[in-house]
C-alpha cells in the first residue's frame, strides 16, 4: 500500500482513482477544481478530499493527474498550490492527461530539479475502459520512475508500457489517435454505403468482422453506429483536442498525415452538428443526416 494522490475526477479520473482505492488498497487523498466532487469521491471510496493539489500531494509516493490540456495540467502542478510545491522528494508523478510531448518534456525537467519523478502515462480504453479498470496506459519517462510506478497504475490498467524517455508516452497515444480516426472513417463510409446499396448493415458488418476488416472499433461500434446512436464513449470535443496534439506534433517532426487532418475536419462538420459531446463513432452522422 502506497501513499497516493489523484488530481482530476472527471469521466475518467473518477474511477481510475477509485480503482486505485478499492483495487489497489492504496491510502488516496484527492483534488477536483470542484471540491464538492472531491468529497462526493471521498465519502463514496473512503479518501481523503483536498483543497488544493499541494495539499493532496502532501507526503504521497505517487501523485496522479487526468485533466484536460497542457494548461490544465500546468494549473495542478506549477506554482505555489500545484502539486510540486507539496511533494516530497524522490516521489512519482504519473500523467494521465492526453496532452503534449512538449508539455511532458517541460514537466519532468523542472520535476528532476526539484529531486521528483514525472511519468507522462496517456491511457486508451475511453470511459468503459477507466470504469472496469482495463486501461491501456503508455508511458514516458526514467526506468527507475516507471518501474516504481507501474505495478501502481495496474490497479486501473490491463495492459502498461514504456515506450522511452520523457514525451514518448504522449508521441505513442498521439499514434493510438492516429490510427483510431482513420479507422472509424473507414467504418463509417463502410456502413453508410451498406445502407444506400440497399444491403442489412449490421448483418454484412457480423460477416466481414470475421475477416481482415475486423477491428475493436467495428466489434464494438457498429451496431450503435447503423442505429444513429452516440450517447456513450469518447466525445467528439475530445478527439478533436487530441487530433489536434497529433497535427501539431506532426508539424514540428515532418510528419505527414493528410489523411489524420482530413478526419479532423470531418470531427469539424459533427461539431457543427451539434455532437460535440458524441462518441467519437458519430462520424457517420455527417454521412447520413
Amino acid at each position: 500500500m502506497a501513499k497516493v494522490a489523484f488530481l482530476g475526477l472527471g469521466v475518467m479520473g473518477y474511477p481510475m482513482a477509485g480503482h486505485l482505492k478499492s483495487k489497489g488498497g492504496h491510502d488516496l487523498s484527492v483534488y477536483n477544481r470542484t471540491f464538492a466532487k472531491a468529497e462526493k469521491w471521498a465519502a463514496q471510496f473512503g479518501g481523503t478530499a483536498a483543497r488544493t493539489p499541494r495539499e493532496a500531494a502532501a507526503g504521497c509516493d505517487f501523485v496522479f493527474a487526468c485533466v484536460g490540456n497542457d494548461d490544465d495540467l500546468r494549473a495542478v502542478v506549477l506554482g505555489p498550490d500545484g502539486a510540486f510545491a507539496g511533494m516530497k522528494p524522490g516521489a512519482v508523478f504519473v500523467d494521465n492527461t492526453t496532452a503534449s510531448a512538449e508539455v511532458a518534456r517541460e514537466l519532468h525537467a523542472e520535476a528532476k530539479k526539484r529531486g521528483l519523478n514525472f511519468v507522462d502515462a496517456p491511457v486508451s480504453g475511453g470511459q468503459a475502459g477507466a470504469e472496469n479498470g482495463v486501461l491501456t496506459v503508455m508511458c514516458g519517462g526514467d526506468e527507475d520512475a516507471y518501474a516504481a510506478a507501474e505495478p501502481v497504475i495496474m490497479a486501473f490498467a490491463r495492459a502498461c508500457k514504456r515506450l522511452g524517455p520523457s514525451g514518448a508516452g504522449q508521441l505513442t497515444k498521439m499514434v493510438n489517435q492516429i490510427c483510431i480516426a482513420g479507422l472509424v472513417q473507414a467504418l463509417s463510409e463502410g456502413i453508410a454505403f451498406a445502407q444506400r446499396a440497399g444491403l442489412d448493415a449490421e448483418a454484412v458488418i457480423e460477416a466481414i468482422s470475421k475477416g481482415a476488416a475486423q477491428s475493436w472499433q467495428m466489434e464494438n461500434r457498429y451496431k450503435t453506429m447503423n442505429a444513429g446512436k452516440f450517447d456513450f464513449g469518447f466525445a467528439v470535443d475530445w478527439m478533436r483536442k487530441d487530433l489536434g496534439i497529433c497535427l501539431a506534433e506532426a508539424r514540428r517532426n515532418g510528419a505527414h498525415l493528410p489523411v489524420t487532418a482530413l478526419v479532423d475536419q470531418f470531427y469539424g462538420d459533427v461539431q457543427e452538428l451539434g455532437g460535440g459531446r458524441w462518441d467519437t463513432s458519430a462520424l457517420i452522422a455527417r454521412l447520413t443526416k
